[in-house]
């Protein structure tokens, strides 16, 4: 059973100061825990990422093995058909791996659950910067770094940055930070939600959220 929670953020500009406007997020989310969704949301991830590409020879795929090693009877040895055979060395496998997708299914309003949960369970984190895309103009990472210090944004932890759209700017200021993660509001997702411990989000993002996740 989901119930409808209601966030409210006071924004800050670049240089810390607060904004004069107020942005909300109306989340439904699960009564009760929602970690087995998390957990189904995760594993699809890392299954999604895996290549499946092993693969063994079955005894028909091997190369040689069509003249019958010696005839069936009088030899006083076991009969053989093939010298391609499991039981023979240089021979094909039995049930070995084949390709195969490893990726499974999560139902979009699972998802979508998963992510407004997860967002309602990390509120005390999030931090919005009032239009962080257009106003950060030059590509440097000193700018950002500035811009961080004056909103007390703590870089030994890991941050998480959503936004409207990635900029070249942005892009170039936060590639050499290991700790920080770009990522536009369209491509959300589960594993960058929990691996963070703070999270910049921008009015246009939070916009781009209520529209894909909340409705």
């Amino acid at each position: 059973m989901t119930v409808q929670k209601f966030i409210a953020y006071t924004p800050l500009d670049i240089n810390g100061n607060q904004v004069d406007s107020k942005q909300e997020l109306q989340l439904n989310i699960l009564e009760t825990s929602g970690n087995y969704l998390l957990h189904k949301d995760v594993l699809r991830h890392f299954r999604s990422k895996r290549q499946g590409t092993a693969s063994t020879k079955t005894r028909s795929e091997v190369r040689g093995g069509g003249r019958k090693p010696w005839q069936q009877k009088g030899t006083g040895r076991a009969r053989a058909g093939s010298n391609r055979s499991p039981l023979w060395k240089g021979g094909g496998v039995i049930f070995g791996p084949k390709p195969r997708t490893f990726s499974t299914k999560l139902n979009k309003k699972e998802r979508r659950l998963t992510l407004q949960t997860l967002l309602y369970n990390k509120k005390n984190s999030i931090l919005i910067v009032d239009n962080l895309e257009s106003q950060l103009i030059e590509p440097k990472t000193k700018s950002f770094l500035e811009i961080c210090q004056n909103c007390r944004i703590n870089l030994d932890q890991r941050l998480l940055v959503v936004v409207s759209k990635k900029t070249t700017s942005l892009k170039l200021a936060t590639q050499n930070l290991k700790t920080v993660e770009l990522i536009s509001a369209s491509n959300l997702n589960t594993l960058s939600l929990l691996k963070s411990k703070q999270i910049i989000l921008t009015p246009a993002a939070i916009n781009d959220i209520k529209e894909i996740y909340c409705e």
